[in-house]
């Protein structure tokens, strides 16, 4: 009879309150609870997959039933607490809401049930897993029962989704977040049962393991199970991007220098090479990405907190070192912007090659430059004339000391400068007026190339045309991009502004509409973008300045819009 097979993540489930890893501030609040004899009659334990939830629940009903009990360290070998590990004790049910989430399957297996006395433990205990995917009308079934549960009844609540929990659940129960994993943890327990299955597994590829576990102690244990099947002698890095389907590390490296050597034919001799090995767009993405974490903690100097492999260092080293900072965020960045598209792309192959030569094409801008300047006037911005200011506010005497009558001569008056013509009828000084301590006359900033090559004026005209081109192809989209302006270009980055907060949201609700819109930019920019956007009510570099926009200049921004002119002919045109 073949023996049968037990996962890495059952083996090794924690069976007392000391094995339980990276959960330390919710062990020692249950301890003191269960020595207290503070028990309370409802918990609700929330927080990320694989980490631990139900596995601190069980240990919760061993410390409450043991034999000689309540105690936070009960023994190993309690016969309750055996029962309890192997699941079969008759007084701890364990119910998974997924499956049965009905009203019915809530009322005869929690409601009925409660109100028996437990058959030979001091408490009946119903550990309830991921709690809301219970229907509305269980909830409700379950709610008077938890909040005057009998004095032999203790429920456990667990859920990955805690939004989705009635505030009237959450409110009568004590609950508990649990945390993701550091990496240094996840990496120490992956050695541990790495060395007590006998196997044999680089440190870096301990790390790479850990990281891709993204905080979950299950998932962790599950990919280490994975390489050790797939292994045949020591579990190598390489191995392990094989498995999770990535690129190797060097492989990325040799793929990053092509981009910055700008050698176009080299980038897709190795994109050509990947393909033929099974990766897609995606895997080549997410490659980058993690590859250039690992090169931004190196050109900093953070410690890396799992495995230490000496050689893998000094290639990282090297790596972040001829890259340079400017380079390798000014890739992340752009690694940011492709994981967001590269799911909605019609030809991804074709997609990511041409992503990838107009990012090697693509200057890269200084990381020390602000993003937003402090100095506003750094930006054009929209500004009364000079004459209008100086009429508003007239030039006043800064040093006292100065008495020259002289002084008077360039205060402005009204009468000599009209608020109506300031452009026809320029300010000019008298003849006679010597020079004085005043202010120089503001003049219009020049328009200078951002790093893309484009100044402002060019990259306004460019998002005009996008806007002019996806109105006429799409209602919505004309609708959504109305009135929108392109206000600032730093760099590769452009931010476009909304005049409604509610259409901004609206227009973000759709992430294939925004990436086809920021896709076209791109193609007719040439240049590798990513866009950033805000709404005027939210107050951007503007909003002190801007002047109150009268009702008719509104209206003329609309004018011979399709959608509006319906709505006014609907409801009527209001008059000003």
């Amino acid at each position: 009879m073949p023996v049968s097979y037990t996962a890495l993540y059952r083996k090794y489930r924690s069976q007392t309150f000391d094995d339980l890893v990276g959960q330390e501030h919710i062990i020692r609040t249950l301890r003191q609870a269960v020595d207290q004899g503070k028990i309370s009659h409802a918990y609700l334990f929330t927080g990320p997959r694989g980490t631990g939830k139900t596995s601190t629940a069980r240990l919760l009903a061993k410390a409450l039933n043991c034999t000689d009990g309540p105690m936070s360290n009960p023994p190993e070998d309690d016969p309750i607490c055996i029962e309890i590990a192997q699941g079969s004790c008759m007084d701890v049910i364990e119910l998974d809401a997924a499956s049965e989430s009905g009203v019915d399957n809530i009322r005869r297996a929690v409601v009925d049930a409660s109100s028996y006395q437990p058959a030979y433990c001091r408490y009946k205990i119903f550990i309830i897993d991921e709690v809301h995917d219970l229907s509305a009308s269980a909830f409700d079934a379950l709610l008077k029962t938890i909040e005057e549960p009998p004095p032999h009844v203790v429920f456990i609540l667990a859920t990955t989704e805690l939004q989705k929990v009635p505030p009237t659940i959450r409110s009568r129960c004590q609950r508990y977040e649990f945390h993701r994993g550091s990496l240094e943890n996840l990496v120490g327990r992956l050695q541990f049962v790495a060395e007590s299955e006998g196997m044999e597994i680089e440190p870096a590829a301990l790390t790479a393991l850990a990281r891709m576990a993204d905080g979950g102690y299950r998932d962790a244990l599950t990919l280490l199970e994975q390489a050790i099947l797939t292994a045949e002698g020591p579990i190598t890095l390489n191995q392990v991007y094989e498995q999770l389907g990535l690129i190797a590390a060097d492989e990325v490296d040799r793929l990053l220098e092509a981009l910055m050597a700008k050698d176009i034919a080299e980038i897709h001799a190795k994109l050509d090479e990947v393909f033929r090995r099974g990766r897609d767009a995606e895997a080549i993405v997410e490659s980058l990405t993690y590859r250039l974490a690992d090169l931004t903690r190196t050109l900093f100097g953070v410690e890396s907190k799992g495995g230490k492999d000496v050689t893998q260092e000094a290639a990282a080293d090297a790596m972040a070192r001829r890259l340079g900072m400017d380079r390798i965020l000014f890739y992340r960045a752009a690694m940011a912007q492709f994981l967001a598209t590269v799911g909605h792309v019609t030809l991804p192959r074709h997609w990511i090659e041409s992503e990838m030569v107009r990012l090697a094409m693509s200057p890269v801008p200084s990381a020390t430059t602000p993003r937003h300047p402090a100095e506003p006037e750094a930006e054009p911005r929209r500004e009364r004339p000079a004459a209008l200011r100086q009429e508003s506010k007239p030039v006043r005497t800064v040093e006292p000391e100065v008495k020259e009558p002289v002084v008077k001569a360039a205060v402005v008056t009204p009468r000599e400068v009209p608020a109506q013509e300031p452009e026809t009828k320029p300010l000019t000084p008298k003849p006679e007026a010597a020079p004085v301590p005043s202010p120089e006359p503001e003049t219009e900033p020049e328009a200078t190339p951002t790093p893309s090559g484009r100044t402002l004026e060019q990259a306004q005209e460019i998002w005009r045309r996008v806007v002019a081109h996806w109105s006429e192809k799409n209602d919505k989209a004309k609708a959504w991009l109305a009135g929108t302006e392109l206000v600032r270009v730093d760099g590769n980055e452009w931010t476009v502004e909304f005049p409604l907060r509610i259409t901004l949201q609206r227009y973000q609700e759709k992430p294939k509409a925004v990436a086809a819109v920021e896709e076209t930019a791109r193609e007719w920019a040439k240049s590798v973008i990513m866009f950033q956007y805000e709404s005027r009510a939210d107050g951007g570099p503007e909003a002190d300045v801007a002047p109150i926009v009268p009702t008719r200049a509104v209206e003329s921004v609309f004018e011979g819009d399709q959608l509006v002119e319906e709505i006014q002919r609907e409801f009527g045109r209001s008059e000003s």
